[in-house]
């Protein structure tokens, strides 16, 4: 499909999306969410037939991503609230979708991520960022809150960091979200690339069904206690050791060889 926002490109098993709107920091709008939507369910798919083993996001220009774009905002102080409110599903379907892709999402994170686009990167798995990126949670100095987001940025930071960015509206670095949680890796802005694909890498030499059932494992068992979890995880191991991957992975190791999805 032909996007008028994303660039994308198909690098064998890995599947590269990137913002590109970079006069404007690649800010969100109505169309650029929707185009994520209709990216999201299509590499969903695709990873379902088995032609797509991970996915790196990233942002064209200076920024991965400004937030929401100033013209979008403009229009919306005239919205109703019941077109306020069906803004705020269409982007929390999109940010939903993002988070459950069925392989793990990188994000390549440089400039700043802030307001949407430090949501965003709570949605990535694993992500990178060049150590002068910065990152913020901004809405309260427009008077506004960063609601849509909040579940996926809890869920890395917690509660605790969370009251303080959201209720300040502070800007911090690329080292404190990493302390946080929502970074994984901050690196000079010349290594993000040879960083993402070291994890590309990692990635790739694991069973593509045993990351979507790990990824799965996280969203089910987190939050509960392990009285609540023991049956899921039970039932999520031994599902697994007598699965196709679970076999070939175990006899490959012990015949000391590669496992057939190692790439």
């Amino acid at each position: 499909m032909a996007y008028q926002f994303l660039i994308t490109e198909r690098d064998g098993a890995v599947e590269h999306v990137t913002l590109n709107r970079p006069d404007v920091r690649n800010a969100l709008n109505e169309a650029l969410i929707a185009e994520l939507a209709v990216w999201a369910a299509a590499v969903t798919e695709q990873a379902r037939r088995g032609e797509v083993r991970a996915a790196v996001l990233g942002g064209a220009g200076a920024a991965f991503c400004a937030g929401a774009d100033v013209a979008w905002m403009a229009k919306s102080v005239d919205y109703t609230e019941d077109e306020n409110m069906r803004d705020a599903l269409a982007l929390s379907r999109t940010f939903g979708a993002l988070n459950a892709l069925p392989i793990p999402l990188i994000g390549r994170v440089q400039g700043g991520a802030i307001g949407g686009g430090a949501g965003l990167a709570a949605v990535c798995d694993v992500v990178v960022a060049d150590d002068r990126a910065l990152f913020g949670f901004t809405e309260v100095k427009l008077g506004i809150v960063p609601a849509v987001i909040s579940p996926f940025v809890l869920a890395k930071i917690g509660r605790s960091a969370a009251r303080e960015l959201f209720l300040t509206g502070m800007r911090f670095s690329a080292a404190r979200a990493r302390e946080l949680g929502l970074v994984h890796a901050v690196v000079p802005e010349q290594d993000l690339d040879a960083t993402v694909g070291r994890y590309l890498g990692e990635v790739l030499s694991a069973a593509p069904g045993a990351i979507a059932a790990a990824k799965a494992l996280v969203a089910d068992v987190w939050g509960q206690s392990v009285e609540d979890a023991r049956a899921t995880t039970a039932t999520a191991i031994a599902t697994r050791r007598v699965s196709a991957e679970g076999q070939e992975g175990l006899r490959a190791f012990l015949q000391k060889r590669k496992a057939s999805w190692s790439l």
